[in-house]
């Protein structure tokens, strides 16, 4: 009889300890996610103290939040860098911007349908470059973004050429607008981060891991390649196409000069800066960098390049240092 005790006693040990390490694991993502809720919170509160200037600058950085994670997404799951993803940015504004001129809608009717002009025209892109990778890439992408805004001009009468087109329709009717410059790209935000903390628990996110850290193995247990980098660059490209239906409705306006290179090139910063974070937290950092430092340096003059360049190394070298736990936090957990 002193056998199945003492199995008994192990068992109700080994409970105990599994039930005191689910505890342990469980407070640290409680007091994360608290502090995520109080940090919304917070942000939804500033503008009753932050002044009309303030509200205008932090709805654009949350719409480059959104952007900063679309080329995040793409980093983590997919594996490549894009130095074009100003070219999904702007077919979401434009998708805005041309749905309100020629049918009088709003974002909040358009903004489905940016979303899908962006996954569409990720999904143009990349069943082409599907055998493409590293370096040669991110060329392609790179010839994107160089001949999008030369596209946009010959098109003139349907683009606005040059001055662009504006957007000027209320989203919510009664609002000041400028309240809703700010609050929905920050709902944007939180709706995106919040869908995508879903999505890295899916089966699809790990299959995508699964054929970028090895390709052979994927296969075999029937996950192609072709079909990861499609959804891929469909899903990165949907979110960059949020983020730019948000620039526009902050922005009241969309040209061309918007989306050149530089704005690619910029995005790609940002997500360095936000260490490839999908979170609100990091990509809060990386659109905070990416719409502030531009208007902290304006005075600069020919400095501005290298007080800019200093700026980034220091940003991503600091973050670098931290502690590993504190690095987690920010990127929102593993992919």
């Amino acid at each position: 009889m002193e056998a199945p005790v003492s199995s008994v006693i192990m068992s109700s040990n080994r409970l105990t300890a599994e039930t005191k390490a689910v505890g342990q694991t469980a407070a640290p993502r409680r007091w994360t996610a608290g502090a995520g809720v109080a940090g919304v919170l917070a942000l939804a509160l500033l503008p009753l103290a932050a002044g009309g200037y303030w509200t205008y600058t932090l709805g654009l950085c949350f719409a480059n939040a959104i952007a900063i994670i679309s080329v995040s997404f793409l980093v983590r799951y997919g594996g490549e860098v894009s130095i074009g993803h100003g070219v999904f940015v702007a077919a979401g504004a434009y998708t805005v911007a041309l749905m309100e001129k020629y049918l009088g809608v709003s974002l909040l009717a358009s903004l489905p349908a940016a979303a899908l002009a962006g996954a569409f025209l990720g999904l143009a892109f990349a069943f082409p470059s599907r055998y493409l990778s590293g370096i040669y890439l991110a060329v392609a992408t790179m010839a994107l973004a160089l001949a999008l805004p030369e596209v946009l001009l010959h098109y003139s009468s349907v683009s606005g050429g040059y001055e662009g087109l504006y957007v000027k329709l209320d989203a919510l009717p009664g609002l000041a607008k400028e309240t809703q410059r700010y609050y929905l790209p920050l709902a944007g935000l939180v709706a995106v981060a919040l869908l995508l903390r879903h999505f890295r628990r899916s089966r699809q996110a790990m299959a995508l891991l699964l054929i970028r850290t090895s390709p052979h193995a994927a296969e075999s247990f029937g996950v192609r390649r072709s079909w990861a980098r499609l959804s891929c660059m469909a899903l990165s490209g949907a979110i960059a196409a949020i983020a730019g239906a948000m620039l526009s409705f902050s922005s009241s306006t969309v040209s061309p000069n918007s989306f050149t290179l530089w704005t690619s090139i910029f995005l790609l910063v940002g997500s360095v800066v936000s260490l490839y974070s999908m979170s609100i937290l990091g990509s809060l950092l990386g659109g905070l960098f990416l719409t502030l430092m531009p208007l902290l340096l304006a005075g600069a003059g020919d400095w501005v390049p290298i007080l800019y360049g200093s700026a980034l190394l220091i940003v991503v070298l600091g973050f670098n240092a931290l502690p590993a736990k504190v690095r987690a936090r920010l990127h929102g957990g593993n992919p």
